[in-house]
């Protein structure tokens, strides 16, 4: 695929101003009425992000139908338990999607309809029971235009979204969002981050099915911004689907705000690392970087002192003409992910949950420290008051969080330990779940392993596991084919493919030495540094069930299917 995937913003669509994207919804809204759609019914979209898909939602909402999100990459199980358990009548999807529905058709309980967002259906459409009407996009929309209908507007207490979590322990869990719930996340951002208007733009490529693309979006309509649709893998210059010498969704675009994930952070980190070197020596960048860091936090006449300018003009200009993230001039950006690197725009970190409705904390626009997770969203009855930086599960309360109790009282217990700063920013310190005691008491926290651990350049992705019977962990590490043939072919070692050169000893000694050193410098306890690896060819994604949407590790599924490599490891 050359080139970026088809562009979309909300204030223009298809060379229409905004009043062509508000007759779109209202169309859409009073097409599923004549469809038959009642407001007493559930409707799901399931399909990538696309502007159908927010067309569809703002449709729904216009009608006060509660929509259930699904993730496009959820196996049949996952998708079968989703419609059923919302008693889904109407699938609102992608053709690739059809597939899917088609394939379980048998299994599902209440669907009726199937509006499909392409024009042309797959032939397996003429397979599915009698009992479903399925049309596309288009037809809903001309006949929602020749019998428009009312809008029949929700109250804030009406359920908006009913979004599944993308199951990374196992069947994914519906979390039930109100209108109240999204508007208060959208009000709190707002008024965290200055200046969003008419004139930014938005870079959507993450899961809408994903809460943080759903707020993400919502706060670029609000603000009267536009917003134009990729994808991860042809997001810049140097992703997978990019044929050389074209530019990436970003480079076209120009956004001034995108949102990210860590996943997808560390590909475009992986990225501009395999080109760096070819302009800027990778020593030469780690030692501009830290002291461009420092200057940042106040070295030499903080942060828009002459060293940091410095650093900009011999280092960081040439690193940003390697992977564009942003617009041209990234003192534009509002908001930009490639901020390890020194592009000089503010990036805001977050920390939030499907069930606080993406919401919790969000960083200052001005705030340059690394590590935390800002203060929390403004909102009545919180606190920080508690000295010196109080330890404990973050409980997150306030009208962003989904309604939990007949009292009205709304909190959330995230799982998370976290401490606050003095001047009241969070800091994620470690996961309940996520503490593994070993056979002599020690414990270790794998996504604090794994996170120091994925720095090695070696490493695609890497699941850390614990035996409780045994007194040291192991690692399943998806190894980097690039870096590790690169490695290879200086070594002169010969292999006949990837998967040969992943078993061979000199590789897994090499990668684990790699992890040693990068846990060093982590600082990370001995117990805490994997004492066997197995190297693993293939990539972990959706599509295999390993990793979630948002690319999270499904801890169990991963375990379950390397039973035996585990197994080996602890014995041998």
């Amino acid at each position: 695929m050359g080139g970026p995937l088809k562009n979309f913003t909300w204030e223009i669509m298809s060379g229409f101003p905004m009043e062509k994207t508000f007759e779109a919804v209202s169309n859409f809204a009073s097409g599923l009425a004549q469809l038959g759609h009642t407001r007493n019914e559930r409707a799901a979209i399931f399909a990538d992000t696309r502007e159908e898909w927010y067309i569809a939602m703002q449709a729904c909402f216009r009608r006060n139908i509660t929509i259930v999100t699904i993730y496009a990459s959820l196996g049949e199980e996952a998708l079968s338990h989703s419609l059923n358990q919302t008693e889904v009548t109407t699938v609102i999807c992608g053709q690739k999607e059809i597939k899917k529905l088609v394939d379980i058709s048998g299994q599902l309980d209440t669907v009726k309809r199937i509006i499909c967002m392409d024009d042309e259906f797959s032939s397996n459409v003429s397979l599915v029971k009698e009992s479903w009407t399925v049309t596309s996009f288009a037809a809903v929309e001309k006949l929602g235009r020749e019998k428009p209908v009312d809008a029949d507007l929700p109250l804030s207490t009406d359920i908006a979204v009913i979004m599944y979590t993308s199951g990374s322990t196992g069947l994914p869990k519906g979390v039930m969002i109100t209108h109240g719930n999204a508007l208060a996340t959208v009000s709190a951002v707002r008024k965290i981050v200055p200046g969003l208007g008419d004139k930014d733009v938005y870079l959507a490529y993450l899961p809408l099915a994903h809460i943080l693309e759903l707020a993400a979006e919502n706060i670029a309509a609000a603000v009267g911004g536009k917003i134009g649709y990729g994808s991860p893998l042809t997001l810049t210059d140097t992703s997978n689907k990019i044929k050389k010498g074209t530019k990436g969704d970003a480079s076209v675009l120009a956004p001034t705000l995108m949102a990210a994930v860590p996943a997808i952070l560390d590909r475009v980190r992986d990225g501009v690392r395999k080109k760096v070197g070819w302009i800027v020596p990778k020593d030469y960048l780690k030692l501009a970087y830290n002291r461009r860091l420092s200057a940042m936090n106040g070295s030499w006449f903080g942060a828009r002192g002459p060293e940091r300018i410095l650093w900009d003009i011999l280092v960081f200009k040439k690193v940003r003409a390697i992977d564009l993230l942003f617009c041209p001039d990234a003192s534009n950006a509002c908001i930009v992910i490639t901020g390890k690197y020194g592009t000089g725009a503010p990036i805001g970190q977050g920390y939030g949950l499907t069930e606080t409705c993406a919401g919790g904390t969000f960083t200052e626009y001005d705030d340059t420290s690394i590590g935390r997770v800002g203060p929390l969203l403004a909102r009545r009855g919180y606190l920080t008051t508690d000295k010196p930086m109080p330890r404990g599960e973050i409980i997150i309360g306030g009208p962003n969080v989904t309604p939990a109790d007949e009292k009205g009282m709304r909190w959330f217990y995230t799982g998370d330990i976290g401490q606050f700063h003095g001047d009241g920013c969070l800091e994620i310190i470690d996961r309940k779940k996520d503490i593994v005691k070993l056979q002599h008491g020690e414990y270790v926290s794998l996504g604090k392993v794994e996170a120091a651990l994925a720095t090695s350049v070696y490493v695609d992705n890497i699941m850390v596991h614990c035996d409780p019977f045994h007194s040291y962990c192991v690692a399943l590490v998806v190894a980097s084919e690039s870096a590790v043939q690169d490695w290879a072919v200086k070594q002169e070692i010969s292999f006949n493919d990837f998967t040969d050169l992943c078993q061979k000893d000199e590789t897994v000694k090499e990668v684990l030495a790699s992890l040693v050193k990068e846990a060093k410098k982590a600082r990370l306890e001995k117990v805490e540094i994997p004492a066997k690896i197995k190297l693993l060819p293939e990539p972990w994604t959706p599509e295999s069930g390993l990793v979630t949407a948002a690319l999270k590790l499904k801890r169990e599924v991963i375990k379950k299917t390397f039973s035996d490599e585990l197994t080996i490891l602890y014995s041998s």
